[in-house]
């Protein structure tokens, strides 16, 4: 389907990676503007926590938002979206500023925002599937876990030192791994069958493929197959053997050693033992028990033609 974007609303967070995108902002609205009119491009910049996700849902006589940030903005506005009703849920263009990108990664758009904007312009609508923890919608990634306090640990790193990227989250996974290489006991029932336990020292669900700014930890997972990815990596392991499955990790080179167990479902009920480290799409998540669908074909995408 041609992308028809329609009437736009540009919904951009301009502190995103360092201020970068306030230069973003500047560079692709004129863009945007020139291709389809200035009255059909209206800019939002987000100003605090969660304000994206309330433009997102208030996002009245819009036919296509475009997220412009990092993954946490991206993950805001899709709960916003979620909100809205199927038949007037605006479709979603992504142009990435953050330090993390998965989603942008997995759609094929450039972290470049001028390419990512063409890409924009000259693509074509797909439905994708959403999943759904307890209620908050993710686009890429959920996790429990050595991942998910990387994840957090690189977002309290990030806010100190200004660094980004996936380097910035190797440093994080290797002081995780030689200091914190906990594990976690678990039960679960996926797809509604006989509850399973187990102890695992990472617990990723996975819509697409990434997370942690380009690790495929799922590397089969796609957006658009009507199914969740799983990857658990159970105890035990020597912190040799974690580093060097992490490393593998980076090109999802992991899949087949043995203590990774690799699934797929719909649905599941997960209860932890303890509250473990959480985070979806990037974001801190608390709890102890969780309940996790997927949505199938539940939000329009903007995509490059192929992907």
């Amino acid at each position: 389907m041609d992308a028809n974007l329609g009437h736009v609303l540009l919904i951009a967070n301009p502190a995103a990676q360092n201020g970068n995108g306030a230069k973003a902002i500047e560079a692709v609205v004129p863009l945007l503007r020139e291709a389809l009119g200035e009255q059909n491009v209206v800019l939002a910049r987000t100003v605090g926590p969660h304000h994206a996700t309330d433009l997102a849902k208030r996002a009245q006589g819009a036919d296509t938002v475009i997220a412009l940030g990092g993954d946490g903005v991206i993950h805001e506005i899709v709960n916003g979206l979620m909100q809205r009703d199927g038949f007037e849920r605006p479709a979603l263009g992504v142009i990435p500023v953050g330090s993390g990108n998965d989603f942008a990664r997995s759609l094929g758009i450039s972290s470049r925002p001028d390419i990512a904007c063409g890409q924009i312009l000259r693509g074509c609508q797909s439905a994708i599937d959403m999943g759904c923890a307890n209620g908050q919608w993710f686009m890429e990634t959920l996790s429990f876990g050595l991942d998910a306090a990387i994840a957090i640990d690189t977002m309290e790193r990030r806010k100190k030192s200004g660094k980004s990227g996936a380097a910035l989250y190797m440093e994080s996974g290797f002081d995780q791994l030689l200091h914190h290489l906990d594990s976690y006991r678990y039960t679960a029932s996926f797809d509604g069958g006989e509850p399973v336990s187990g102890e695992s020292i990472t617990f990723a669900v996975q819509n697409g493929p990434y997370y942690g700014g380009g690790f495929k930890i799922c590397p089969e997972a796609r957006l658009d197959d009507g199914v969740l990815d799983l990857c658990i990596a159970h105890p035990p392991v020597s912190v040799a053997k974690a580093i060097y499955l992490f490393l593998r990790a980076k090109g999802g080179g992991h899949v087949g050693f043995m203590n990774i167990e690799m699934l797929r479902c719909t649905t599941a009920h997960i209860e932890f033992e303890q509250q473990p480290p959480a985070q979806v799409d990037g974001e801190k998540l608390q709890g102890r028990v969780f309940d996790v669908r997927l949505d199938p074909a539940s939000l329009r995408v903007i995509a490059p033609l192929g992907q």
